[in-house]
């Protein structure tokens, strides 16, 4: 019963935040640092196969692929009409669909456009659909944690337990369209959402898991 009841408490506080934040979220505005999409060497990249072709996933093990993953990706401001845009979105996606990948979510710098642009698998809708997010921006995450095994798609043969995942978040970004919105996320879905977010700031879950090594051995000191 206690257990139930602190569960039932941490909802009620995460539905509160989620009411306040959902309040202010049609005031916030993205903004984009340049006019021009992609650079003339990433449209040549992104152009270099047909729009169904999946593209060469980063990895971490290759120093040139590296650099790029350890990158920080800038925003870009979403445009149905951009046909390079559009291009891209349709290979990022065929990418993490691909047989050899079999992903649930990706993120631009993978393929090396260092632009913020995910797709993830929604496992908390009906059908469990792909859908692609720009400008994603986690601006709250719940203080209950969940244990989860995760992977990387840019870290071969590589499978870790991790801890410290937030139960929730709450999410802000732009949809293809260039609406902005904003929702509450919560569960695996919710890990794959920090997940990709975490490799537009240059960061991969190995990252999180020598964190919590390091904690661990404090503890036990």
């Amino acid at each position: 019963m206690a257990y139930i009841s602190n569960i039932m408490t941490r909802t009620f506080i995460l539905s509160l935040a989620l009411v306040i934040l959902l309040s202010s979220c049609g005031s916030v505005k993205k903004t984009t640092t340049s006019s021009k999409l992609f650079s003339k060497e990433e449209s040549r990249l992104i152009l270099s196969g047909k729009v169904k072709e999946p593209m060469r996933v980063l990895l971490i093990t290759n120093p040139k692929d590296s650099v790029l993953l350890r990158s920080k990706s800038t925003n870009i401001k979403p445009n149905i009409n951009n046909k390079v845009l559009q291009h891209f979105t349709s290979r990022l996606y065929h990418t993490v669909r691909d047989s050899a990948t079999s992903g649930v979510g990706i993120a631009a710098p993978q393929v090396g456009i260092l632009k913020k642009i995910i797709w993830v698998q929604r496992f908390d809708k009906k059908e469990e659909p792909f859908e692609v997010y720009f400008n994603p921006e986690i601006k709250k995450y719940s203080e209950m944690k969940q244990e989860v095994v995760e992977a990387c798609l840019s870290i071969p043969n590589t499978r870790e337990m991790m801890n410290n995942r937030s139960y929730a978040i709450f999410l802000e970004y732009d949809d293809k369209k260039g609406k902005h919105k904003c929702e509450m996320i919560e569960a695996f879905t919710a890990v794959i959402f920090q997940h990709e977010i975490d490799h537009l700031d240059g960061i991969l879950f190995i990252d999180h898991l020598e964190k919590e090594t390091k904690e661990s051995i404090k503890h036990k000191l």
